[in-house]
């Protein structure tokens, strides 16, 4: 309090030693903390006019009637533009920047926000609706959020598979702060890297992504925002438990050194001891597993100079046994006596984000983002070995300007990686270096009113993928009040790791066929595919309570792909495409404040995707083609020392699966053609106590529905019918959790 009465105190001192009536005065603080924002740029849309704000974050600027827009930035948090009309004051709070381009809301949900005036279609998750769920890790962030569909993966290991718009994750660029995070190595079990404590904010963007970022999304982007030394809590611890015996730690210790200068560590732990076979197969329903997560973040900042900086710096230990219940490493491994898998993966990852803003040009900055990674994976399934070793380096230099005014915006660069795989699979070793050097160029325009639009274009030389142009378009035009009308074309490109992305193939006495045809990826040609769509969505207010209602469709079509085709039950068989795949998707979805402080969600998608296999062309297996999404959140006002009550609750509904072919084998494996619908409850309580203390106490799938036979030929793991690939429901059944946040 006594922060906000000096901050008080000195605007006032400010506002009087000005001529309010011909000037614009104001105060720029942190949205989190309320500290004052000092040298903060301020400056007239399409002028030369601007300011930066002093030590005490206050600023006063000349009003002249032919400008109304003025700008507000600051490295390292987003850019607003304000409407003013008149000479006033004003105090305004920046928020952490969330680094996908100027996403502006038109409406804000407290948890969720859609864009309205962007050219993309994208959607911000934040740390409000992450806290809906447990969201131990990444994985498990999007069950309360429709853009994304959570699948099951294997009948082992417990890990979800996300797919967006009817396409797996591999076909998602997913980025952390911008930087490629979860691919090659890392594509199976990556997402469940990164705790969920460590989210800032999720940005969801559906269609192909930038050229900025790459040419290797398809089908959309998922960008992770961590949170950031200088706004996270000094301290922040958060425990967490289930019935099913997983034991998890996160502890956040924040230090801001000087004024320039802060720095955080970040510490996760979690472990599961107990063996879970609810269904009595033999065995285990969840693995055994530890992992001991650790990074360091250090953030610079400086903004009379203009520069900002992060530097991260992580290492990971995450160990997992599955299999029988009885299996014991040290004497059953790689023998007959009882089936079972080790998956032992050591990670050190390091990243440097710089930026650069030319004061007395604030439009005007660069950027530079640098990373390397090393993944080293060791595992074995039954008599299935698969080691890989992944080495990348990744760099992105760009430069951000305007041709004539702010209204045309530009950016270009140069984009540099290195990606070192060792691959052992079985007895047969696969090696590769792919390198890359790509160049782009993205110009945007934006009216601030009807119409904005993105339109990039890359040149990429590759040694696998070949020389490539990638070109994306976004527009978005808002035909009347409050709705707008979006359009995206892109191609994108990406050299598929089968086995990194397919690992679930070694639980299973499946044999491994590969069907090349010469081409530079383990045979293979490179993935092409084209991404096109349109989305619209129309705010309105009803009984005086806001809402949106929104409708998506965005097709993919490959040129060609990597086909994997599981119809044969003896077999696994990776071939080029011959004939077509595609993925339609169709989405429509409301927000609406039913109550005041009770907020509904809820979203029907249909997914059309097709591939042709051998036998013709399928429906993609253990994929629902219909999904209905009711999300439920009521929160009791908050008091004011911090107390709440917060209330959520979750419905997913999946249609008909389609299942691989399991007709050759014998009557008691086959499984039939289709699998009928089925539905899934979570909920959630959370009862904060005051601003730094709170706990909360979940269930996931309430009606404890489980899949009957997750292992085929459990009894006989060495023999040919024994697999575990074919999941389309929970393994687990109902799952108690509690937990508390402690912050201060």
């Amino acid at each position: 309090m006594k922060t906000n009465f000096w901050l008080l105190v000195i605007f006032l001192i400010g506002s009087f030693s000005i001529k309010a009536q011909n000037e614009v005065t104001g105060l720029v603080v942190e949205a989190n903390s309320e500290n004052p924002l000092s040298g903060a740029n301020v400056y007239w849309l399409n002028s030369p006019i601007g300011t930066i704000t002093n030590q005490d974050g206050v600023f006063s600027i000349p009003f002249e009637s032919k400008y109304n827009k003025l700008v507000i930035s600051y490295i390292g948090f987003t850019t607003d533009t304000l409407t003013i009309t008149e000479p006033t004051e004003i105090k305004h709070w920046l928020k952490p920047e969330n680094q996908l381009d100027e996403v502006v809301v038109e409406k804000k949900r407290e948890a969720v926000q859609k864009t309205f005036f962007a050219a993309q279609n994208v959607v911000t998750v934040n740390s409000a609706e992450l806290l809906k769920a447990a969201c131990c890790n990444l994985s498990e962030s999007f069950e309360t959020n429709p853009a994304i569909d959570v699948n099951f993966n294997d009948a082992l290991t417990g890990t979800k598979q996300i797919q967006m718009l009817g396409l797996t994750s591999p076909y998602l660029l997913i980025t952390q702060e911008n930087i490629p995070m979860v691919r090659g190595a890392s594509q199976t079990y990556g997402l469940t890297f990164t705790p969920g404590t460590w989210v800032e904010s999720i940005q969801i963007t559906k269609g192909a992504g930038s050229v900025v970022n790459g040419y290797e999304s398809i089908s959309g982007q998922i960008n992770t925002e961590l949170v950031k030394p200088l706004t996270d809590n000094p301290l922040f611890i958060n425990a967490y438990g289930n019935r099913n015996g997983r034991l998890e730690l996160n502890a956040h210790i924040n230090q801001r050194l000087s004024d320039k200068w802060s720095t955080g560590l970040y510490l996760h732990g979690n472990d599961r001891s107990f063996e879970i076979d609810n269904n009595d197969d033999g065995f285990l329903d969840a693995p055994l597993a530890t992992q001991i997560n650790i990074q360091n973040r250090w953030q610079y900042q400086n903004p009379e100079k203009g520069w900002v900086s992060f530097f991260n710096v992580r290492f990971l230990n995450d160990e997992k046994q599955v299999g029988q219940t009885d299996f014991d490493p040290d004497t059953d491994r790689f023998t007959t006596n009882v089936w079972g898998s080790e998956i032992d993966t050591k990670r050190f990852d390091s990243s440097l984000k710089l930026g650069y803003v030319f004061p007395e040009l604030p439009y005007q900055s660069f950027g530079f983002q640098a990373s390397y990674s090393k993944h080293q994976q060791d595992s074995f399934y039954g008599f299935n070995v698969y080691d890989i070793d992944h080495t990348s380096i990744y760099s992105n230099l760009i430069f951000n300007s305007i041709l004539g005014n702010t209204q045309n915006k530009f950016k270009t660069g140069i984009t540099v990686a290195y990606d070192a795989y060792e691959e052992l699979v079985n007895d047969q070793d696969f090696e590769r270096v792919d390198r890359s050097i790509g160049t782009f160029f993205e110009y945007s325009y934006d009216d601030l009113d009807k119409v904005s639009l993105t339109a990039g274009l890359r040149f990429d030389t590759h040694n696998r993928l070949g020389n490539f142009f990638t070109p994306r378009l976004h527009i978005r035009y808002t035909p009347w009040e409050r709705g707008s009308l979006r359009g995206s074309f892109g191609i994108g490109r990406r050299a598929a790791n089968i086995f990194a992305e397919n690992q679930r193939l070694f639980a299973s006495s499946r044999t491994i066929q590969l069907i090349g045809n010469g081409g530079e990826v383990y045979g293979f040609d490179g993935e092409k595919a084209l991404n096109f769509g349109f989305s619209f969505i129309q705010g309105f207010t009803l009984f005086e309570r806001s809402g949106n209602v929104s409708l998506d469709f965005y097709r993919t079509d490959f040129e060609n792909q990597v086909v994997v085709d599981w119809e044969n039950p003896r077999a696994v068989r990776f071939s080029n495409l011959e004939g077509q795949s595609y993925a339609n998707s169709l989405q429509i979805e409301l927000n609406y404040e039913v109550l005041p402080q009770l907020e509904l969600r809820t979203a029907y998608k249909f997914y059309d995707v097709k591939t042709d296999y051998q036998t013709g062309l399928l429906q993609q297996p253990l994929q629902a083609r219909n999904r209905y999404f009711f999300n439920l959140g009521y929160n009791t006002v908050q008091k004011e020392n911090g107390s709440q009550w917060r209330f959520d609750y979750t419905l997913h509904t999946l249609g008909e699966q389609r299942l691989p072919s399991t007709e050759v084998n014998p009557v008691e494996f086959q499984l039939g053609d289709f699998v009928q619908g089925y539905s899934l409850m979570n909920t959630q309580i959370t009862r904060v106590f005051s601003k730094k203390f709170e706990v909360y106490l979940g269930g996931e799938n309430l009606t404890n529905f489980r899949q009957d036979n997750p292992v085929l030929a459990a009894n006989d793991p060495f023999g040919p019918n024994f697999d575990t690939t074919i999941v389309y429901a929970p393994v687990l059944g109902t799952m108690v959790y509690a937990g508390f946040r402690f912050k201060s």
